[in-house]
């Protein structure tokens, strides 16, 4: 009966859903072989190969790759959010498919500055054109008040395909060596760009009317099935979607000064060379996907936000430590920690967020978030770069702990606001 029970609740999910889980293993996996870790370091040594590009260093230049990224997808995002709500969302998301497809023709060629700046310009338009849409009509197919425990798995699979990119490069670095070389780090990301290609064909199959009907709408506008009454809901509850953004710009803004570096910081610092780098990027990806689980079910019983603030907070004194450097018996954890408490909230704020906006304005406050990570994430990477100049990673790991400690006030001020999903 368990095993019949599992396979109807399985056949019952919906098909965007599916597809979402496949757009997001694929997306991953790609983007674990070739970006972050990888990409960082081909910027790194393309920039230490040349004599001198704009008189910049080049934690400098790998700041403003990421600033240009941002800049694309703050320019489109708003824009496409707009137009998801107002046009059906599987149009928005092949002409997104669209544009993926191009980007990937300058960052499979990526041999000048120029063409990088191309490529991670194309790639954030990407990124703003997709993201709206994507997250809108997966919201549409799931239903209001038990979203958290999907969008938990999904974060699963999300930090297991990447995982499985880091895992496999360390077998490619076996075979091409285990060293920092441009070539080498250009064979390996011409892979992963092969699959981030083929995961963008996925967006061509959403469908609008696969989406659910009222049981996905928000829940301020759902209907007691019973009563027929709209539920009782605090006014001061609209508040929610806008504190959860203000603390996902600051933490976003935190987080980009620091994270697009820890590759240069374990390199440049302790020395590390790429198969060392891969498994504890891999390690961090698989224990953020258990984490994500794990404290979703918490949630359940102590409260979405509550379980919020104490991973945030938690991963935040992990970055602290970091900051004064470590043996590498203690970094390796400590990193791995920081990681995965900081990224397993995620599913939770998602959950919270979709079920207070209704359907109509899914795409305008999607289109908000991605800025907020998208914008101030890469933005914050500029001036990360400067902030780090010629490898000084503590003052830079000191100041983004404190905008992480800053982005967990509006998380505080939340718990009275939100209640608990229904079980």
């Amino acid at each position: 009966i368990h095993i019949s029970n599992r396979m109807r609740i399985n056949n019952s999910i919906n098909s965007n859903v599916r597809l979402s889980f496949l757009f997001e293993a694929l997306q991953s996996f790609g983007r674990g072989i070739w970006m972050g870790n990888i990409f960082s370091l081909y910027v790194i040594l393309f920039v230490e190969s040349s004599k001198s590009i704009f008189g910049l260093t080049a934690n400098e230049l790998l700041g403003i790759t990421a600033g240009v990224s941002g800049i694309a997808m703050t320019a489109i995002v708003f824009p496409a959010g707009i137009m998801a709500d107002k046009y059906p969302r599987q149009i928005m998301l092949r002409i997104s498919a669209i544009v993926g497809i191009i980007a990937m023709i300058p960052l499979a060629a990526a041999n000048r500055i120029f063409v990088i700046l191309v490529a991670m310009l194309l790639w954030g338009a990407f990124q703003g054109l997709a993201r709206p849409a994507f997250e809108s009509i997966l919201a549409d197919s799931l239903p209001s008040g038990n979203r958290s425990g999907i969008y938990a798995k999904q974060h699963l699979v999300r930090q297991i395909a990447m995982a499985s990119g880091s895992f496999l490069n360390v077998f490619l670095f076996l075979i091409l060596g285990d060293v920092w070389d441009i070539s080498i780090l250009k064979s390996v990301m011409l892979i992963g760009i092969i699959i981030s290609l083929i995961s963008t064909f996925t967006l061509f199959f959403f469908r609008d009317d696969r989406s659910m009907g009222s049981e996905s709408e928000a829940l301020l506008h759902q209907e007691n099935s019973e009563t027929g009454e709209k539920p009782i809901l605090s006014k001061k509850a609209k508040r929610v979607p806008i504190l959860l953004v203000i603390s996902d710009i600051i933490v976003g803004m935190g987080a980009g000064m620091s994270i697009k570096f820890f590759p240069v910081f374990f390199r440049s610092i302790y020395q590390m060379q790429p198969i060392s780098v891969q498994m504890i990027m891999g390690s961090t990806a698989i224990f953020t996907g258990i984490l994500g689980i794990l404290i979703q079910r918490f949630s359940v019983k102590k409260g979405r936000v509550e379980m919020i603030f104490v991973v945030k907070f938690l991963a935040t004194i992990c970055l602290i430590a970091i900051g004064f450097y470590p043996a590498v018996i203690l970094l390796i954890p400590l990193f791995v920690m920081r990681g995965s408490l900081m990224n397993a909230a995620h599913p939770l704020s998602r959950s919270i967020l979709m079920d207070i906006i209704p359907k109509k304005n899914r795409g305008k406050w999607n289109s908000v978030e991605t800025v907020a990570w998208g914008l101030f994430w890469n933005a914050s990477a500029v001036i990360g770069g400067f902030l780090i100049g010629d490898n000084n990673f503590q003052r830079c790991f000191f100041i983004t702990a404190g905008i992480y400690l800053v982005g967990t006030i509006p998380i505080l001020m939340l718990i009275p606001l939100v209640n608990k999903e229904t079980k």
